[in-house]
C-alpha cells in the first residue's frame, strides 16, 4: 500500500493510501511513495502543521463498522480549534458515551479526522496516538482550542 511520511512538530506522520483514498495515519512510519493523492495529502498536512490550514480536503476511507464510520463522521465535523465531549457525540448518535470513546480510540486517520478534539465530561482524556495525552494537548494548543483541563 502506498505511503508517505511527513516530519511535523507532532512527530513523523505516515499517510497510507488505498483505492484513491487516505485510509490510515500512523506515527513513525517510513513511507516514501509519491502518488498524486499522497503528495496532496502531505502538502495539506504540512500546511496544517505550519498553522496555515484549518480543514483538510482529502478523500478518506474509514475501515470498520458502520458505527466506527459514523463516529468518524461526527469527529470530522468538529471545527478547528473547538472541542466536543464523548457525550455530545453519543447524544447525536444515540449511543453510549463509552462506545464513542472506543470508536474514537479506533480512529484510523487521527489528526485529519480530529479525535483529539473530543473530551471527557470533566475535561481532557487520553489519546491513542504516539505520545498519548501530551500529543493531544499539543494538537489542541496548536489549534488554539480552549476549554480543556490539563
Amino acid at each position: 500500500m502506498p505511503s508517505i511520511t511527513i516530519p511535523t512538530q507532532f512527530g513523523p506522520l505516515t499517510l497510507w493510501e488505498e483505492d484513491g483514498a487516505i485510509v490510515r495515519l500512523d506515527w513513525d512510519g517510513n513511507g516514501t511513495d509519491e502518488t498524486e493523492l499522497l503528495v496532496e495529502a502531505a502538502r495539506q498536512l504540512r500546511a496544517y502543521d505550519a498553522g496555515e490550514l484549518k480543514a483538510f480536503d482529502l478523500p478518506l476511507q474509514v475501515a470498520g463498522s458502520d458505527f466506527q464510520r459514523a463516529v468518524c463522521e461526527q469527529m470530522s465535523a468538529i471545527p478547528f480549534g473547538e472541542t466536543v465531549t464523548y457525550g455530545d457525540i453519543a447524544k447525536a448518535l444515540g449511543a453510549p458515551a463509552q462506545a464513542i470513546g472506543s470508536a474514537c480510540g479506533g480512529n484510523p486517520i487521527p489528526v485529519i479526522i480530529p479525535c483529539h478534539r473530543v473530551m471527557g465530561a470533566k475535561g481532557l482524556t487520553g489519546f491513542s496516538g504516539k505520545g498519548g495525552v501530551e500529543t493531544k494537548v499539543a494538537l489542541l494548543r496548536h489549534e488554539g482550542a480552549g476549554g480543556f483541563l490539563i
